[in-house]
């Protein structure tokens, strides 16, 4: 099981990335995080600004299908699309995310 981060500019682009992965059976959860404040470099300029973190709940082996429909969907030219290998959690959880 992994849990892959991505962050978008605003609540629908959020919630369409989440129903696509949800609807493809790509994940079996999307938490979908509001408001939350990056700081970034981005073409030399230091950026703030409000996004939208997408905790996205996977199997390992579907990443880069993921990552592929992801960079699809998101308005960004380089998205932030991080996996996270999750080494302990309760088995009957970990049991649902494998049945997607």
């Amino acid at each position: 099981m992994i849990i892959i981060l991505c962050t978008t500019n605003n609540l629908d682009n959020a919630k369409n990335i989440a129903g696509a992965l949800v609807n493809e059976h790509l994940c079996a959860c999307v938490n979908i995080l509001p408001k939350i404040s990056s700081v970034y470099k981005w073409e030399g300029k230091i950026v703030n600004d409000d996004e939208y973190l997408l905790i996205i709940k996977t199997k390992d082996d579907l990443f880069d299908k993921i990552e592929s429909r992801i960079k699809e969907l998101h308005p960004y030219k380089v998205p932030e699309i991080i996996s996270i290998n999750v080494s302990n959690a309760s088995k009957d959880y970990i049991n649902w995310v494998n049945s997607i």
